[in-house]
């Protein structure tokens, strides 16, 4: 027979947690890292870190519906609990086979997050989770259920349970303990139960049947009427206060069958696949979204090249600079906000930092025009992945009621990272093709992360977050007709989905039970083309084309890393690793999920992601080409997207009159006078739109060049303020004449020389309205050469996500942390020789400094660990268990067990020391 003694069951957190190996306490600290900041001395300030109430707050708010509705469960159930006993409070007396097999795996995930402890016969809740669930009158419990026989009749007199007791059949007790516990049996007993309520007057029943699942509260009058009256009599309903009854905990379990929760879910509900697409139209799709949205970024960053909109005094882009930016893109209010705000994540936009501050684009904007299509789509969609900055809460109000406007404060949301990786997570675990409805995904992502307190219909703000998510991934071009591209699979660095299934597609996902619940599990969301989610706030406005780009096959499948596995709710992987992680995915979140914004995965792996979506994207998107089509009525036409220097030069000398398929150039006084402000001459013009020109040059544009050529520079204007010089004094005449003239103030000083009361710019946009070409001047009297890329805001970085809580702790930093810890416990806990006077809990030894000295040389001699006090040079006192090697020259050297490192330590620093307890 085995002589080897069980160990004995732990008797708080502390010990259960001592009794962790290093792996599950790495586990703990990375799926809660809020409990090493800072690293804790030893596992006693580590649980009581756990149990303090922000911390669990933030850990109950991770786990998923079937994990929670366990925690309040146990909430509810007698202190400790049995493993059978819970199982029946979520599984009911008819033992419900799903409950019955994901239990094991959140009653794991809670203890894995240190949120239950103890042996599978006394599992208990820390304590502050315990007050959090367990039902009050002001803080009602999810379960619907009410206080326990024994809560609801602490202030009751004696002689009342005594005649409740009897008018139940019970026999008379000696005391009010007894008469309660004998209540609780009867209520506890099924039978008995049954026997007692068959009995019961049916209008009794109904009220029983109102109260059964919730709220457990009810108003009665000084005079129930006698149904009330029958239900009070017996203990089925026990008063609270003056006027107010409640249906007790075990008598409603009972009317439930025993089941805590009126519709326990131990599995995550499916993504439903709405609809069913080829893989190269949703490639084309997406590829011909993304190509959109490079060009209306172009577009946006162009027409803010002299100078944007100002910056509002509380900062942010007024209503009215938001509504003219809509306009010039063409696009609604909401999806222009969005832009703006994509350009703002991106580094590409920021304020100039002036005393008439304005918004501008940056120098990195002109680098990130020199890049590839493909490489300027991933820079964006990085940007879009990893911002906390949230563009569909532009026109709503903070919680000061303060209008939140553009690039404005107050658009941050730390959540906005997660859960936009979890949606395109989703939607990677569809076949290709496979477009789900958006509420499947929302009820999917509700729970993996279940509200507590009232369901707020869909309203909440991670609801919110998931349907902004879709519309503005169809905007971005990761989607396409609601299906996740090639190009969006790689950027996650998922590997390459099944074929969607023909017309006529079942479930198509794939749901776990339990602790098997898996990332496959899941199916994608999106929006079908113009068919986007309607979004609280202006956000819901939200609508794109799907218009495909130009022919051309998908790529080759991405096979950037594997798919994402999970534990039971497959809980937001916000940290996802393309490659196979070195730890299993809890059930309560993925291995590092600490909703943090940070992207997943080392720079390498980050870089390798997104150059596998530029290579899957780059054949998609149409080659620039190098010429356009010049047309008689004063248009040009560029039937696809243009090569750099032939965009910018056309963007200076035509205007954009229309775009599309093709866009549509059309020329202008003003904008071959623009042309020739910026150092081009007539020749430079004729020979530009020749080399570039597939038709002929049509004479009315050659005209049309040449007039405005001759025209141009016959004004001169310089500061004078201002003044205007011509050699045709005519010419100054009849600009005097002009009654349009009035506004600019201009007096005569010579025949060909007039002083204006207006700065220079003001007077060349003036002139310029009445039909003249006037150019700019030097103090040296030489043409002023004006260019469109001119103002750029000085050097800035893209805005730093929002952190929700600390960063998630690496492998290297999770190693160093257990390692302290338990070097810290061990110093703490190991048995010392008495000193004398008994020490305090955390006071230092006391011991004089010929003792210490004694002490430290006995323990080289004999290779002995002892115990120290310690204060180092910035005062701060430990306790430390060492291995003295060697004691010289006011010195000791010894092995720290606690830093796990030889270390020297000033014997003046040492307060004393004792030798361990012998084993």
């Amino acid at each position: 027979m085995s002589t080897e003694e069980k160990p004995a069951a732990p008797r708080s957190l502390a010990e259960a947690l001592r009794a962790r190996d290093d792996a599950s306490l790495a586990a703990l600290l990375r799926s809660r890292p809020d409990l090493i900041t800072p690293v804790p001395t030893d596992l006693t300030q580590l649980a009581t870190r756990a149990g303090t109430r922000a911390s669990v707050l933030r850990a109950l708010e991770r786990l998923d519906r079937f994990a929670l509705q366990t925690a309040e469960a146990l909430a509810v159930a007698p202190d400790p609990a049995s493993y059978e006993t819970l199982l029946g409070l979520l599984a009911g007396d008819a033992g419900e086979a799903t409950v019955a097999a994901a239990l094991p795996g959140a009653v794991a995930t809670l203890r894995e997050q240190a949120l239950v402890w103890g042996e599978d016969d006394r599992l208990r809740l820390v304590r502050t989770a315990q007050e959090v669930l367990a039902p009050s009158p002001q803080h009602p419990s999810p379960t619907g259920l009410g206080p326990s026989v024994r809560e609801a009749t602490a202030g009751m007199s004696p002689g009342r349970i005594q005649d409740i007791v009897a008018t139940a059949g019970l026999s008379s007790t000696h005391d009010s303990v007894s008469a309660v516990a004998a209540l609780t049996g009867l209520f506890t007993d099924r039978k008995a139960m049954t026997a007692l309520l068959d009995g019961a007057p049916q209008p009794s029943l109904e009220v029983l049947s109102r109260l059964v699942w919730g709220p457990p509260y009810g108003q009665v009058t000084a005079e129930p009427a006698a149904h009330l009256r029958w239900l009070l009599d017996r203990g089925l309903l026990l008063p609270t206060t003056p006027g107010t009854v409640v249906l007790p905990r075990e008598v409603a379990l009972h009317l439930r069958e025993g089941r805590a929760h009126r519709t326990p879910e131990p599995l995550p509900p499916a993504v439903e696949p709405a609809a069913a697409h080829g893989s190269r139209v949703v490639d084309a799709t997406a590829a011909g979204q993304a190509y959109t949205a490079l060009a209306t970024v172009e577009e946006l960053l162009k027409d803010w090249d002299e100078g944007g909109p100002a910056v509002l005094r509380a900062g942010g882009l007024s209503v009215r600079d938001l509504k003219r930016t809509a306009v010039a893109l063409d696009v609604s209010e909401p999806v222009a906000a969005f832009w703006v705000e994509l350009a703002y994540a991106a580094g590409l936009l920021a304020s100039d930092g002036e005393a008439d501050e304005r918004y501008a684009a940056t120098p990195a904007y002109d680098a990130w025009l020199e890049r590839p299509a493909a490489e300027r789509w991933t820079g964006l969609a990085e940007a879009w992945l990893t911002a906390t900055r949230t563009s569909g809460l532009i026109g709503g109000r903070d919680a000061k009621d303060r209008a939140l406007s553009a690039l404005g404060q107050g658009l941050d949301r730390s959540a906005a990272p997660e859960v936009r990786l979890r949606v395109l997570t989703l939607l990677a675990g569809l076949p290709e093709g496979a477009a789900p409805a958006a509420d499947s995904v929302l009820a999917r992502l509700r729970w993996e992360r279940p509200l507590r307190g009232p369901r707020q219909d869909g309203d909440d703000l991670r609801s919110r977050l998931a349907r902004w998510t879709l519309s503005e991934a169809e905007l971005l071009g990761v989607t396409g007709r609601g299906a996740l591209s090639a190009h969006g699979r790689a950027l996650l660095g998922t590997p390459p989905a099944e074929p969607s299934p023909p017309a006529g597609l079942g479930t198509g996902s794939r749901t776990g039970s339990g602790a098997a619940a898996g990332a496959g599990s899941g199916a994608g969301a999106g929006a079908g083309a113009g068919e986007l989610p309607e979004a609280a706030g202006t956000h819901g406005a939200i609508a794109t084309s799907g218009t495909p780009a130009a022919s051309g096959a998908s790529g080759p499948a991405a096979t950037a890393g594997p798919a994402a596995a999970g534990g039971p709710g497959d809980k937001l992987p916000f940290h996802h690793h393309p490659v196979p992680p070195a730890e299993p995915l809890s059930p309560a979140g993925t291995a590092g999920d600490a909703g943090s914004p940070a992207r997943p995965g080392p720079p390498g792996q980050t870089a390798a992601r997104i150059a596998a979506a530029a290579r899957l994207l780059a054949p998609l998107l149409p080659e620039p080409l190098d010429h356009v089509l010049l047309q008689a009525d004063l248009t040009a036409v560029a039937p696809g997207p243009l090569e750099r220097p032939l965009a910018d030069v056309l963007g200076v000398l035509a205007d954009v009159e229309s775009k599309g398929g093709a866009t549509v150039y059309r020329f202008t006084p003003g904008s071959v006078r623009r042309a020739l402000d910026a150092g081009r001459s007539a020749s430079d013009l004729h020979a530009f739109l020749t080399a570039h020109s597939r038709t002929p040059v049509p004479q009315p544009l050659a005209y049309l060049i040449d007039d405005v050529a001759r025209k141009h520079g016959h004004l001169r204007v310089g500061a004078a303020s201002a003044y205007v010089r011509c050699d045709d004094d005519a010419l100054l005449n009849e600009i005097l004449a002009d009654k349009r003239a009035g506004a600019l103030r201009l007096r005569r000083l010579a025949p060909t020389v007039m002083a204006a009361q207006c700065d220079p710019a003001t007077l060349l946009e003036g002139l310029r309205s009445m039909g003249y070409a006037p150019a700019g001047e030097s103090a040296e009297g030489d043409v002023l050469i004006t260019r469109a890329d001119a103002h750029r805001s000085p050097p800035r970085t893209a805005p730093e996500p929002v952190p929700d809580g600390p960063p998630p702790p690496d492998t290297t930093l999770l190693a160093a942390a257990v390692r302290a810890i338990r070097a810290g416990d061990l110093a703490a806990t190991t048995p010392r020789k008495s000193t004398g006077a008994p020490l305090a809990g955390g006071e230092l030894p006391r011991t004089s400094a010929a003792d210490t000295l004694a002490t430290m040389q006995a323990a080289v001699m004999t290779g002995d660990s002892v115990w120290i006090g310690y204060v180092n040079a910035e005062g701060a006192a430990s306790q430390r268990v060492v291995a003295p090697i060697r004691v010289e020259g006011g010195f000791v050297t010894a092995y720290d067990h606690t830093a796990d490192e030889v270390r020297t330590y000033p014997l003046h620093r040492i307060t004393g020391v004792a030798e361990l307890a012998d084993e």
